[in-house]
């Protein structure tokens, strides 16, 4: 049995925004580990709406009273979806250079502080853009804008010698994925969606590795 102690710091898709079980894929993820024997404590420090800019200065004081020396600690990041959110009439949030430069800045001290790993951001639905808050802010997401983050997320962990899932390749133009995000708001999944995402960590070789030794 591995002990572990984990924080998976993100935004609304972290956080599992549309999951009526409130489990998001981080809960999916960690109750199936709990049921291979595991004792795994979640933290879940995904907050919704919030771009690498909004991220990069919350998460190591989130995440350095969750995981004190004695314990034995890990970090997931999943984030970018909203740094390629084009706000109507103000562009888009986060351009890609700066995203690329928050996550380099978050992950080299993770690396330095704790064995890290990165979840790439997701596909979104592009005929039910945009995405409409209450307040009546739009954002519009394009596949394209974030298909090009995900690259670069996945150079950038590939030079810092941490392990990048990329999701998007696997869940674009997946049939039951899109249904999920159909059922919800376009950008986020039912509690289905983020049990395919949490199947995916799973079976991850660098997942694995921390669970099965």
């Amino acid at each position: 049995m591995t002990t572990l102690r984990i924080c998976f710091v993100g935004d609304s898709i972290t956080v599992g925004s549309g999951d009526t079980g409130f489990l998001g894929w981080p809960g999916h993820l960690c109750v199936a580990e709990t049921a291979r024997g595991h004792d795994v404590t979640l933290y879940n420090n995904g907050v919704r709406g919030d771009t690498s800019a909004m991220i990069r200065p919350r998460w190591r004081a989130e995440c350095d009273v969750r995981l004190p020396d004695h314990v034995n600690g890990r970090l997931v990041f999943s984030f970018g979806v909203n740094d390629m959110a084009e706000e109507a009439g103000a562009g888009i949030r986060v351009s890609i250079e700066d995203s690329v430069a928050n996550a380099r800045a978050m992950l080299t001290e993770a690396r330095d502080w704790l064995p890290a790993l990165m979840i790439g951001p997701i596909p979104i639905i592009e005929d039910m853009q945009p995405y409409i808050f209450p307040n009546g802010i739009a954002f519009d997401y394009r596949n394209a804008r974030i298909a090009e983050l995900n690259q670069r997320y996945s150079a950038l962990c590939d030079e810092l010698d941490i392990p990048f899932l990329d999701v998007f390749a696997t869940l674009n133009g997946n049939t039951a994925w899109e249904a999920s995000q159909r059922g919800c708001d376009g950008v986020h999944v039912l509690g289905d969606g983020y049990a395919m995402i949490a199947a995916l960590v799973a079976e991850w070789p660098a997942w694995r590795a921390w669970l099965d030794q």
